[in-house]
């Protein structure tokens, strides 16, 4: 049992200074992390399968490669009701709506408004100095919008976002108004900027959330193993840090360790006398974590992606508070479905197909167990993803749903004959093209100056 297997492990033979019994150890270790795994899957513990989209991350207790435990609460945005959300938290999308022809302007930078999903809220700017204290950029438009906010900028910490609405400034209603008369009424105002700002999904690019990939050398300090272990870390986008012994473990086992870096202190190294070594201090726990890098840029890489991690943004994309609001309705109470019907979703994990009753809405794709069931059990955001028809298996017509990168999962779905299978294709290919990666509906719609005024 598992007592005893800790007790095994705890009796085990220290010889030092020699590789064979360090191997020894480690195998030892990896061994009991087996075992207590098994131990836990008896126990009917809850998995995150390789690409099972209806899985649920729950908290848990991950043995650390240091034979120490943590406590983990992974509880991820609105990943806990299955949802898989990496690829569009990796890069900043924006919406586009039908208007697919290049001949037109994005509908997420274009001067017609024609909101989709709004989300007010309320934004307090503190003056600072300088001739632009406030730090941002409205553009002629009605209504007015934020085309530009400066880093680290008065702004930029209130939290107004590129592609904000301005509804109200100091109290009053800005909507009809010229950009140059509400940016005097902003100027005469009290030292606290208030706005009222909007946000949709038609204009409002997402910000994207650290994520970051690669081999590391951590410092073990164990009383059991020490020196330094190449290791494959991965930074996700809800800010924990995840590693594991090799590349090809990512998705397949579960993490060697999982940190959270929220509100801890990390910085370059210099103490131990080597390269390209920094720290990460944890806010729970007196750990300090070493790691070295192979290069000065590999090291600034990571810097900059854990300090996003660090300090995040505790804001929801609108589209993100769409879809957890859609999550709640009966599957045929969604307006204006693109596609609708029963398709079976593969988990690669037990190698089975699981039918949903889905729905596609606006490059996304909802899971229900039965058409009358409520919540939704999870989905797919497909930004950035590309449709294709494979064969797998014994199916010779399967829908696969690639992304653009390979750190993402790829998912394979399968309707009820061939025909289904390409209608649901048409309608996955439309869907996704509703949305443009931020720089390329930049690109399409800044050809032409704009009448901007810095604030």
């Amino acid at each position: 049992d598992l007592k005893s297997e800790i007790e095994k492990t705890r009796k085990l033979p220290l010889k030092k200074d020699t590789r064979a019994s360090d191997s020894s150890q480690e195998d030892a270790i990896d061994q009991w992390a087996r075992r207590r795994k098994q131990f836990k899957d008896s126990k009917k513990c809850s998995s995150t399968g390789g690409s099972s989209i209806n899985s649920t991350i729950t908290e848990g207790s991950i043995t650390s490669e240091d034979a120490r435990s943590v406590d983990l609460g992974l509880y991820s945005e609105n990943e806990d009701r299955g949802f898989y959300t990496e690829n569009f938290h990796s890069a900043s999308w924006v919406f586009r709506g039908d208007d697919v022809s290049p001949d037109n302007s994005p509908r997420c930078l274009s001067k017609r408004p024609r909101p989709v999903a709004i989300r007010e809220r309320t934004v307090k700017i503190a003056k600072g100095t300088g001739n632009y204290p406030w730090g941002f950029r409205i553009q002629f438009s009605k209504p007015i919008l934020v085309t530009e906010v400066d880093t680290n900028s008065a702004a930029e910490e209130a939290g107004l976002q590129v592609g904000d609405i301005l509804i109200a400034v100091n109290g009053t209603d800005v909507t009809s108004m010229p950009h140059s008369e509400a940016a005097n009424l902003a100027r005469k105002g009290p030292d606290i900027l208030t706005m009222i700002v909007g946000s949709d999904i038609s204009r409002y690019p997402n910000t994207p959330k650290p994520t970051c990939r690669g081999y590391l050398h951590k410092r073990t300090q164990s009383a059991i193993l020490k020196g330094w272990r190449k290791r494959w870390f991965v930074l996700k986008h809800n800010g924990y840090l995840h590693y594991y012994k090799h590349k090809k473990d990512e998705g397949k086992c579960r993490p060697l360790e999982v940190t959270k870096l929220e509100g801890a202190e990390i910085g370059v190294d210099t103490s131990l006398g080597k390269p390209f070594v920094f720290k990460c201090i944890p806010q729970a726990g007196n750990r300090i974590f070493y790691f070295c890098a192979t290069s000065n840029q590999e090291m600034k890489r990571w810097l900059e992606a854990m300090d996003k991690a660090v300090h995040p943004i505790h804001q929801n994309h609108v589209w993100v508070d769409v879809t957890l609001h859609n999550t709640t309705l009966p599957p045929l109470a969604i307006k204006n479905p693109e596609c609708l019907g029963l398709l079976h979703q593969l988990d690669r994990s037990k190698d089975v197909w699981i039918q949903h009753y889905c729905i596609l809405k606006d490059g996304c794709l909802y899971f229900y167990a039965t058409l009358r069931s409520t919540p939704a059990q999870g989905g797919l955001y497909l930004q950035g993803y590309t449709v294709s028809e494979q064969s797998l298996g014994s199916k010779r017509s399967v829908i696969e749903l690639k992304p653009p990168s390979e750190e993402f999962k790829t998912f394979y779905l399968c309707a009820e004959n061939v025909n289904e299978n390409k209608r649901w294709i048409t309608a996955l290919k439309a869907s996704i093209n509703k949305w443009l990666p931020l720089h390329q509906a930049i690109q399409d719609f800044m050809n032409r100056p704009l009448e901007e005024t810095r604030m």
